[in-house]
């Protein structure tokens, strides 16, 4: 987003284990953009509307949600908080594009899935888990939704939507 000054990470540490490694990275590469990053744990419901409402005070402010089962339980509230104090935000969650939030960026989660049961698989046949490799994501799909970007009043730059997945109108 041009301009972009701050961005807020919004999580819940007790149910977003995986934010002790994004936040470090989250925190490392906006120096590169000249993004102030501002951690934002929440921990109940009635976390979320403080946290956005105060950040969107601050102009040329961004929001990301890691994704999390309390985030994902409460999707409809953050959409609801975030359309209605006009902030933009990109997700960890594919849902959360698909009900209306501007981006998801992350991994295949289906893929994911599939690879977990194989893995699965192989230690029920007695394979050591010791010894299955890890393995990374290797797809992470872009979903961009059109109709967020017009109700924030953002110009999706073609470049973006030409990388995107898919783009939602």
């Amino acid at each position: 987003m041009p301009g972009l000054a701050r961005v807020a990470v919004i999580f819940n540490p007790d149910f977003s284990l995986q934010s002790k490694l994004f936040v470090p990275v989250v925190k490392a590469s906006a120096p590169a953009s000249a993004v102030e990053v501002v951690v934002t744990p929440v921990r109940a419901m009635s976390d979320y509307e403080p946290a956005i409402a105060n950040f969107s005070r601050q102009p040329n402010s961004g929001l990301i949600f890691f994704s999390d089962q309390f985030a994902y339980t409460h999707r409809r509230l953050i959409l609801d908080l975030v359309a209605r104090y006009r902030v933009p935000a990109i997700y960890g969650s594919e849902a959360f594009a698909r009900d209306g939030g501007l981006i998801y960026y992350g991994f295949d989660e289906e893929v994911q899935f599939r690879q977990a049961a194989i893995y699965a698989d192989r230690i029920l046949r007695g394979a050591k888990p010791g010894d299955l490799p890890i393995q990374q994501p290797t797809k992470f799909p872009l979903i961009v939704n059109l109709t967020a970007a017009r109700t924030l009043g953002i110009e999706m730059p073609t470049g973006l939507l030409l990388r995107a997945d898919e783009v939602i109108e």
